[in-house]
């Protein structure tokens, strides 16, 4: 499951450097919940793996979290937000 929440995150971090692209800002309305989902899937892997295992999915919490920030900030200064 770590490896999924690691993989899960570069997908969320390359959907948001597509998004940062001028008139591809829409891609971040789909973006933002796919690194949500993303960001509870790594959050449960880290609960279970052990001690010692947790890299990939501190990993796919940092990329999934950078990933809706940075997204809700490009909405926000492209105007995609109300």
């Amino acid at each position: 499951m770590q490896v999924l929440s690691l993989v899960w995150g570069i997908l969320a971090i390359i959907g948001l450097l597509i998004g940062v692209f001028p008139c591809l800002g829409w891609l971040n309305w789909l973006n933002i919940p796919f690194a949500a989902v993303g960001l509870i899937v790594s959050l449960v892997a880290m609960t279970k793996a052990t001690e010692t295992q947790k890299g990939g999915s501190i990993a796919g919490v940092v990329c999934c979290a950078v990933a809706v920030v940075m997204g809700a900030i490009r909405l926000v200064l492209g105007h995609g937000l109300v």
